[in-house]
Formats: C-alpha cells, sequence, structure tokens
C-alpha cells in the first residue's frame, strides 16, 4: 500500500468525482420522473388562484358577483383556502342597501349564495390596490404581512389569475380612484419568472376592451383570455329586481356555467373551454392568447388550473409467476441449458416425444432486454461507486 502515498492528488480528486456522478446519475431518473415533465403534462406540484374585485360601490354588485363565483369554483374544484387569494374592493353581502343580508347571489332566482359562510376574504375595502396586488404577485410584501396574505409559490407552481372590474384599452380601475395597465401586469409577471414563482400561468380577465390586457405579456408559460376586444364593451347577463343591480357579467356567467360540468377528475382541455365561448350569447368577443404558453392548448387540462388535484404516474407491472422468472433469469444466464420447474425424469420427457437437446425457456422479447440491461447497467454503476469510496476511504485510512 505504500504506492497510494504517491498517488497524485488530482487522480484522487478524480477518482472521488466519479464516484459522486455514479452515485448521482443513479438516483437522478427517479427524481426527474416524480418531479419532472411527462408526455405535455404541466409538471406543477401546487394549485393558487389570485381572485381580483377590483370596484367599489353597491352599483358594481356583478363585480363582486364574479370573483365570488370564480372562488367557489376553483374551491369546488380542489384548490384550499389557504392557496387563494381573494381580494374585494367592497362588501356587498353587507351593503344597508341589500336586500338579503350577509349574501350574494348571481342568479335571480338566487337558489346558490355566493358568499355563505366559509369564505375567507383576504384583502378587502381600501386594501385592495394596485401597490398591494403587485407586490402580492411579486412577493415583496412587508415582513409584516400575514402568511394568509402572502402568495407562497413556488417554480412548480400553477396560478390561476382572475381579475374583474371596470377598465378600457390596456388598464383596468382599481377602487374607481386608480388604474393598473397592462405594462403593470406584464412586469410583474416578469418579475415572477425571474424569482421562480410559478410554473404556469392562467390569466382571465372580465372587463370593457379585456383582451388589450394581456397584450403586453412576455414571460413565459401564460396563457391568458379576457371577455372582449379592442374598442369592445363587455355587458351584464341579468338584473335582479330585488336586489335593483345587475348580478353578473356575461362572460364569467357562461364561463362558471361550463365549469359546472367539470369534477376533480374531469380530463377537459382548455381548448375545449375557449372553443365553448359563443360571442352571440356573451354579447362579445372573448380572445386566447397562446403564443407564449408551451403546451398545446389540446393537452392542458382544465383543472390543471382551476383544480387542486394531486398528481401520480402509474407504471405497468410485469406479472409472472416464479416458474416463469427463474426460466427467465436461467436463460438470460445460461441460454444452453433448460430449467424444469418439476421434478420430473428425463424418460417422462422421452415418452411425451420433447426433444431435451432444444431450450423450453419463455422466448425474451425486446421490452425484457431492456428492462434486463438496464437493471445490470444500475447494479454496475453501484458496485463501481462502492469500490471507489471504499478505496478512497482505506487510501485516507492508509495516509493518516
Amino acid at each position: 500500500m505504500h504506492w497510494l502515498q504517491h498517488l497524485p492528488r488530482h487522480c484522487l480528486f478524480l477518482l472521488a468525482c466519479l464516484a459522486a456522478w455514479t452515485l448521482a446519475i443513479s438516483q437522478d431518473e427517479p427524481v426527474a420522473n416524480f418531479f419532472g415533465k411527462h408526455n405535455g403534462t404541466s409538471g406543477h406540484t401546487n394549485n393558487w388562484a389570485v381572485l381580483v374585485c377590483a370596484s367599489r360601490y353597491w352599483f358594481n354588485y356583478r363585480h363582486m358577483a364574479n370573483a365570488l363565483g370564480m372562488y367557489r369554483t376553483v374551491k369546488r374544484l380542489g384548490i384550499p383556502d389557504s392557496n387563494i387569494i381573494l381580494m374585494l374592493a367592497d362588501d356587498v353581502a353587507c351593503n344597508a342597501r341589500n336586500k338579503f343580508p350577509g349574501s350574494v347571489y348571481a342568479k335571480s332566482g338566487r337558489h346558490l349564495d355566493l358568499y355563505g359562510e366559509n369564505i375567507e376574504v383576504d384583502y378587502r375595502g381600501y386594501e385592495v390596490t394596485v401597490e398591494n396586488f403587485i407586490r402580492l404577485l411579486t412577493g415583496r410584501v412587508d415582513p409584516s404581512v400575514p402568511r394568509s396574505k402572502r402568495l407562497l409559490t413556488d417554480d412548480r407552481s400553477n396560478i390561476f389569475v382572475y381579475m374583474t372590474g371596470h377598465g378600457g384599452n390596456e388598464f383596468l380601475k382599481f377602487q374607481d380612484n386608480e388604474e393598473i395597465s397592462a405594462f403593470d401586469i406584464a412586469d410583474a409577471f416578469e418579475q415572477m419568472w425571474q424569482k421562480k414563482r410559478y410554473n404556469e400561468i392562467f390569466f382571465m380577465i372580465d372587463t370593457c376592451q379585456a383582451n388589450t390586457m394581456y397584450s403586453q405579456f412576455y414571460s413565459p408559460n401564460i396563457l391568458a383570455t379576457g371577455s372582449s376586444e379592442i374598442g369592445e364593451n363587455s355587458y351584464s347577463h341579468e338584473n335582479d329586481n330585488d336586489v335593483g343591480v345587475s348580478v353578473i357579467d356575461s362572460y364569467t356567467h357562461f364561463v362558471l356555467e361550463y365549469m359546472e360540468g367539470i369534477n376533480k377528475t374531469s380530463q377537459v382541455s382548455m381548448q375545449d373551454l375557449f372553443s365553448s365561448y359563443d360571442p352571440v350569447k356573451i354579447r362579445s368577443h372573448p380572445g386566447v392568447r397562446s403564443d407564449l404558453f408551451q403546451r398545446p392548448l389540446e393537452g392542458a387540462l382544465v383543472t390543471d388550473f382551476f383544480g387542486g388535484v394531486s398528481q401520480a404516474e402509474i407504471f405497468p407491472v410485469i406479472e409472472e409467476d416464479a416458474d416463469t422468472t427463474l426460466q427467465y433469469i436461467t436463460r438470460v444466464s445460461f441460454p444452453d441449458q433448460v430449467v424444469h420447474s418439476d421434478p420430473v425424469s428425463p424418460q417422462a420427457y422421452h415418452d411425451q416425444g420433447v426433444d431435451m437437446t432444444k431450450s423450453n425457456a419463455p422466448a425474451l422479447t425486446p421490452e425484457k432486454d431492456n428492462m434486463m440491461l438496464d437493471v445490470r447497467w444500475k447494479d454496475i454503476r453501484k458496485w463501481t461507486s462502492i469500490t471507489i469510496v471504499g478505496f478512497l476511504v482505506g487510501w485516507v485510512s492508509f495516509v493518516r
């Protein structure tokens, strides 16, 4: 072992690197299979929703109903309240003009109370500002802000951003006092991408000239849709004579109506959702922008953004009995030998006309060949790394 003392240090360094590589490469495939993207799937591990009603005052009742309708939908499809940021610029449920205190309805029949008892509003009233919205997206919030008011996303988060209110060409009004522009949102999304705060974003907006609000986006993995083209208004759907105002906007109404037919396990794609748009019923021309989105719309599920569905990958199981497995292993290792699962005498085989000079082992298939080669290669890497590590440990012990 005296020669170990004269072994160049750079050779030892290379051996250590080789050992680390063989150990790492044997583990990277399972990790990639669990966290990576496969077959065009999203690859996300968590879902978030940011729902914004930017209008206040009683006559904007419908905008709050829009946001609350989306809130109910994403909760029903599995996104928990801890992953939903709800911003309501006003509280019409407690408005003195509300004939049905503590309730918000989106249809004149009033069969479903959108407000209910389990609602969690994170930003309300004068907390709903452009500054707070931008800080929420970018994560640049004051340390005193509680976790319930933070967007705690990462690079594996799919985020659904919904906005509603009064707007125009590349702007949306907040509180009838300030505006957020298409450039502001585009830059906020770029900051999120640079800081690894999202995997994919689905942006939906219901306002006048809504399609102009995503015209300035330039960050990757963003899918966007809006309720109306430039120069076009978005209209309300229906009025409630008892409430006295319009109760929901047309575009959001038909989106929510479509979503009622979807559950957590639905395989409905985003293309199916967009194909359901009917400009005649909506009374405007909704738009879609998908050039920044990396996946085909046919392969992107609605539940990738509206739901909180856990993803699992199922691998096929090869079922073989013990005898078949024994014959297969022997066939690979000793191709010229015959394996018998039962202690039958050679004379019995001769009586049955079986040629003992030929192998009765099952034929190898390409799938089994690949499987065995993969197993052997992993074993080689494992034992190589163990040998190198043992060599290095022995050398360190010797020189000391």
